[in-house]
């Protein structure tokens, strides 16, 4: 679960972690408000979303088409961004106004861009530098890894990507945390001195905890930045949480912003079926992600892309496949649907079921190839055939992706 960048605030200081002053609002009012009770004369008013590059991105309506064609690619634009910098309650208000109800386009967004609801005003500091700072989980050792860089602000993906060695890394320990001396290490292959070294050890510290007590997936600072008078602050938060962890946090699952989440990933958790919306035309309905990952890829074997990752799990009833079914038909994009089933604890006559049961309430009028096999393999084809619905059976993976890629080209 994502969530916006005044809400990680929220979370770094409940674990210690100092903050910037600022306030979040759905209003030029509101966005007023923020600031008179911020004080100072210099605010950053930034866009709510849950896409990174929001200061090289263009709002749509603001520029031209050429325009907004660079921000989708990432370049620098005509135009202003979703971070602006302003120095009067009417610029606030002014900036407040050109975001909320807008759409954003950002690399990360692409063309179509994201919605505005919120903005996030926060108070202005002269920055002497900027740095990259992230709390992951690394896999390959089980351990939790601090990262770090001198070249903060910039795509990390590229630093990382051209410039390994760009990249410091501290792996703490699961017992002990990360320790003092490891922040230090990063400190000083960041280059800080003086009291800014200490500055930036308790930031590190505090990060790492509140990843670890927050069971977050990823706790990104972009940029992480020196301030004139040596302080060390999170200038940005990206913060996505552990989903399978959540049920530990109900304070946070409050956090999730529906209006940026893809309508039919929404509808799937009410069902709890893993699904994720693609790019391709074929949709897939499968039980047990190894075999939705095999699916996906035979489908790109013979050609064509996946529409979606869906799996029922293992034991999904009739009134859950029939959800699934319906969220896959909901796309506009889906040509053709692949149902791949190997019955274990989910029983292929259940399958059935529900797959004649969404057919006839969907009223399917793209091409379903069914491919069963498992526990009442012979009952499920038998309901299937039975139904007088228009499905075409197969007896293998390769027979079904064949199938179903022929009859998506019309073949």
């Amino acid at each position: 679960m994502k969530i916006h960048e005044y809400q990680g605030k929220e979370v770094l200081r409940k674990h210690g972690v100092p903050t910037l002053q600022g306030g979040a609002a759905d209003s030029p009012e509101g966005a007023v408000a923020a600031a008179r009770a911020i004080g100072g004369s210099v605010w950053v008013v930034k866009a709510q979303v849950h896409a990174g590059g929001r200061g090289k991105g263009r709002f749509i309506g603001e520029v031209d088409d050429a325009a907004l064609d660079l921000a989708a690619a990432g370049e620098d634009a005509p135009g202003k961004g979703g971070v602006r910098v302003v120095k009067s309650l009417d610029d606030v208000a002014d900036a407040a106004r050109a975001m909320l109800g807008n759409r954003l386009v950002t690399k990360q967004t692409g063309r179509e861009g994201a919605m505005v609801h919120k903005v996030f005003v926060e108070q202005g500091c002269q920055i002497s530098r900027e740095f990259y700072l992230a709390v992951l989980l690394d896999r390959s050792t089980g351990k939790v890894v601090v990262m770090a860089s001198a070249e903060g602000g910039t795509e990390i993906e590229e630093v990382a990507e051209h410039r390994p060695e760009a990249i410091l890394k501290e792996w703490g320990d699961p017992l002990t945390g990360l320790g003092a001396w490891q922040a230090r290490k990063l400190a000083f292959g960041l280059g800080l001195t003086g009291k800014a070294v200490g500055n930036f050890v308790k930031i590190a510290q505090g990060l790492y905890r509140a990843a670890l007590a927050a069971d977050t997936a990823m706790l990104e600072i972009n940029p992480l930045i020196l301030t004139a008078d040596e302080q060390v602050l999170p200038l940005d938060a990206k913060i996505t949480f552990d989903d399978n962890a959540l049920y530990r946090h109900p304070e946070y699952q409050t956090y999730a912003d529906p209006s940026e989440i893809d309508p039919q990933e929404l509808e799937a958790t009410k069902y709890d079926l893993s699904y994720v919306k693609l790019d391709g035309n074929i949709g897939c309905l499968v039980n047990g992600a190894g075999l939705a990952m095999a699916t996906m890829d035979i489908i790109k074997f013979y050609g064509e892309e996946p529409a979606n990752f869906l799996d029922v799990g293992g034991g999904a009833d009739k009134a859950k496949v029939t959800a699934a079914f319906k969220i896959i038909t909901a796309d506009p994009a889906v040509k053709g649907i692949l149902v791949n089933i190997f019955g274990g604890i989910m029983k292929c006559d259940v399958i059935a079921e529900g797959v004649i049961a969404a057919v006839r309430e969907t009223g399917l009028s793209v091409p379903l190839v069914v491919r069963l096999e498992g526990t009442n393999v012979e009952l499920g084809k038998k309901i299937i055939g039975e139904s007088g619905l228009r499905v075409i059976a197969a007896d293998s993976m390769s027979d079904a992706a064949e199938k179903i890629v022929s009859a998506v080209r019309g073949v």
